[in-house]
């Protein structure tokens, strides 16, 4: 990128800068001529496509390696490393190479799957096995293996089944006699049980009853362009919109970890696709619906099989043939066109790769239509291209240009690249930078050992991590509020949107973007969406006074007993003009005064309610006291090197007492120069009950937690989701000590939740479910 970049004129790098969307068409013809004349551009497009080149082909040789080394972990024990070796070759292993007259891939599901026992994952060594028989039905040691698992997951019926078929099919009289020894041992189970074991679906899963979506209606806004409306009053917890992706991808960082389809962590038995080593899936539906090519050997299942009884034929039909559902009617496969060998979808940044898709699914849907693919129909989504910085502009041009020359080699001819055919991915990559959502998994850290030893309590922060990009059409139509009131989840890679409060019929519903109050002040909330959306945000809050905006950052008055905010000059400036707004509306300037009032304003700035106040910076807004920020902020720089001496101690699992008994008096320090409801006390007040915590002193652990979560509720209030995580921390202590407070505690949690995840709390929040049964096994 770089060095095409700095090829470019100065000449056409201005041109670009100063470009509006109707000037797009223009530009990129003359940036797509000098690159045809650019002999780097060519040799770029060469290493992003040329499959001679890429990472990204199967690999015989070293899926052989792999599971070589996969057999000597195996032979020693280590079946964690044989099973990472084994999925390693897995993913590189050609799906139509065989070793030693064995298909490769078969062989290893196999091994994998006689691993995955050994480690107890029966369910997993049971899908391994019938991958195999899928790639290669005859293969008598996979129908072996599989009639074990279901021997040892007490499915005794399946098991005689699988090891009458496996007795068929072998041809040793060594593995003839291990096959009987187990034949016999599933038919004494089976007969002194007397009842099959129940058959479950692997490819399907039980999904709860969804309520009824409310009604929405898509309406234009005088600020904000177009907004989502509830047409009836909407009750809290209500689900209001469910939504797949138009399109999706996964980041780059979880691309090992992750499904590449429903974006769920990856099992132990993950599959890669079949003709390329990029992507990893969680099932073999994930599989199919990401457009996978297919390879199995089902259609010559039977031959030479005469001698077979029809029950065991119909029998290894239905296994054979289990995972080989087909995509979804009308889905349009999103990995199709990136595997044949292509290196640009492991190069090029995730964005584009979105792009990618999304210009592959208006082609595909033009076929359908039969329409010329010109790319009509395009995404009717708002975007920032006017408001890009000059770098931004240069940067969506140069990969619009190489994304279309890579989908080229897929559609040739039908894909013909142009000026006007570059724009269209220009606009799409500034669509995609203000529209596209981040595909979230909640993420708890892990708790080493029982959580009743010292040390072992969740007191560390819950984080929400992005693992994917969407594209949600309808969902990009709700706007921003930095006080929302719906709340954005996934299951898999849905979209859920949930309403956190009562909303009357008519009003707008409006999600976060990013930063919510409680979370940064108003200025740096402001700054932030601006930066990345390209607008300034005039929801209530941040053209309101609130309190938690006014105590975030705030300092504490220098009288005694006295609750007012000092603020420092960046906070008065923003402040002012919220002050401002309120003074300048007069006619509804008492109205506004009776609802500061009831938001507990006065008690921490009272002066606002004056019309001829004028808001000053070191002041106290209650009493009028002064205080010297210079010296405060002088006090507060002695104090950082203690406290990141206690974060460091607190992510090494050890805190020495000196650097506790320090960080304690820093906190004492810092007290007297904050304000009491300043978020950087909880935060410390945070650390603290981590660090007593680890030491073992778990009274003190839960003070401060209670310390830290006081402060909280006044920023977030007490119902905001946050509370819910920092409740979470407290409960877990609570129920180290014992203390029958965790009840009340979990209870709060799960009202809490409830308002945010509905009936999937438990399943977004697994440590929920995990603090319930240690408070009933208590």
């Amino acid at each position: 990128m770089e060095t095409l970049k700095s090829a470019v004129p100065d000449a056409l790098k201005q041109e670009i800068s100063n470009s509006t969307p109707s000037q797009l068409p223009s530009t990129c013809s003359s940036l797509l001529d000098f690159f045809h004349n650019l002999p780097q551009f060519h040799q770029m497009i060469k290493d992003l496509t040329d499959p001679s080149v890429a990472l990204c082909c199967k690999d015989r040789n070293a899926a052989l390696e792999a599971k070589l080394k996969g057999n000597e972990c195996f032979s020693k024990g280590e079946y964690s490393n044989a099973l990472l070796f084994y999925s390693k070759a897995l993913h590189l292993a050609p799906v139509d190479m065989d070793d030693m007259e064995i298909n490769l891939v078969a062989l290893l599901y196999v091994n994998r799957a006689s691993t995955l026992q050994k480690m107890g994952l029966l369910l997993e060594c049971l899908r391994d096995c019938s991958r195999a028989l899928r790639v290669s039905p005859r293969y008598a040691k996979a129908w072996f293996r599989r009639g074990k698992a279901n021997i040892s997951l007490g499915k005794f019926e399946d098991a005689i089944r699988d090891l009458n078929i496996s007795l068929m099919l072998e041809i040793s009289s060594s593995g003839k006699r291990q096959i009987e020894a187990e034949l016999k041992i599933a038919l004494d189970e089976f007969k002194r049980i007397g009842i099959p074991g129940k058959k479950t679906n692997q490819n399907q899963s039980e999904v709860p009853d969804e309520p009824d979506q409310v009604k929405l209606q898509c309406l234009l806004t005088t600020t904000k362009g177009r907004g989502m409306f509830c047409v009836d009053d909407v009750s809290e917890a209500s689900l209001v919109h469910k939504e797949d992706p138009y399109a999706a991808v996964i980041l780059k960082k979880c691309r090992d970890t992750h499904c590449h389809f429903c974006f769920n962590e990856l099992p132990a038995d993950a599959i890669s696709c079949a003709s390329c080593s990029i992507p990893l899936y969680c099932s073999d539906w994930c599989q199919i619906q990401a457009g996978t090519p297919k390879f199995d050997k089902s259609s010559n299942s039977f031959s030479g099989l005469e001698g077979l009884a029809d029950d065991l034929k119909n029998y290894m039909s239905d296994v054979v043939l289990a995972g080989a559902s087909t995509l979804d009617t009308g889905h349009i496969a999103e990995h199709r066109h990136e595997c044949h060998g292509f290196h640009w979808p492991l190069i090029l940044p995730s964005e584009v790769v979105l792009a990618g898709r999304i210009l592959v699914k208006v082609i595909e849907q033009n076929r359908r239509a039969s329409a010329d693919s010109n790319l009509v129909g395009f995404l009717d989504l708002s975007h920032n291209y006017l408001q890009l910085p000059p770098e931004s502009k240069l940067e969506m041009h140069i990969y619009s240009i190489i994304l279309l020359h890579c989908l080229q080699h897929f559609y040739r001819t039908e894909l013909p690249i142009s000026g006007i055919m570059v724009s269209k991915p220009v606009i799409l990559l500034s669509q995609i930078q203000v529209n596209s959502m981040a595909v979230v998994r909640m993420q708890a850290p892990e708790v080493k050992g029982p959580i009743y030893e010292p040390g072992n309590a969740l007191t560390s922060n819950l984080e929400q991590v992005k693992v994917g990009q969407a594209i949600y059409v309808a969902g990009s139509f709700f706007n921003h509020s930095c006080q929302p009131n719906i709340h954005t989840y996934f299951l898999s890679r849905t979209l859920h949107v949930q309403a956190t409060e009562y909303v009357l019929a008519g009003s707008e519903l409006e999600l976060s973007y990013g930063p919510q109050v409680g979370q940064w002040d108003c200025k740096d909330r402001q700054r932030l969406l601006e930066d990345r959306y390209s607008f300034t945000c005039q929801c209530t809050c941040c053209s309101e006074l609130n309190v938690s905006d006014l105590v975030i950052n705030a300092y504490r008055c220098t009288k005694l007993n006295c609750l007012g905010v000092i603020l420092d000059r960046t906070v008065t400036t923003c402040e002012k003009q919220k002050l401002k707004l309120l003074i300048d509306a007069p006619t509804v300037y008492s109205k506004q005064v009776e609802k500061l009032k009831d938001a507990n304003i006065a008690e921490v700035a009272c002066h606002v309610f004056e019309s001829d106040y004028m808001l000053e910076p070191q002041h106290c807004l209650v009493c009028d006291s002064y205080r010297d920020l210079e010296a405060s902020c002088a006090a507060i720089s002695q104090t950082v090197s203690c406290c990141k001496r206690l974060q460091d101690a607190i992510a090494s699992n050890e805190v020495p007492t000196n650097i506790l008994l320090d960080a304690v008096k820093c906190t004492d320090l810092l007290r007297t120069i904050f304000h009491p409801y300043n978020k950087r006390i909880a935060e410390l007040e945070d650390n603290l009950a981590q660090a007593f915590c680890l030491v073992g002193e778990r009274q003190a652990a839960i003070d401060h937690c209670k310390a830290s979560i006081q402060i909280l509720e006044k920023l977030y209030g007490v119902n905001h989701i946050a509370i819910g995580n920092e409740l979470i921390k407290l409960a877990s202590l609570q129920i180290l000590v014992g203390d029958s407070a965790a009840s009340g505690s979990i209870s709060r949690i799960t009202a809490i939740l409830s308002r945010y995840y509905g009936s999937h709390a438990d399943e977004i929040y697994p440590y929920l479910q995990y603090l319930k049964g240690r408070q009933d096994a208590d």
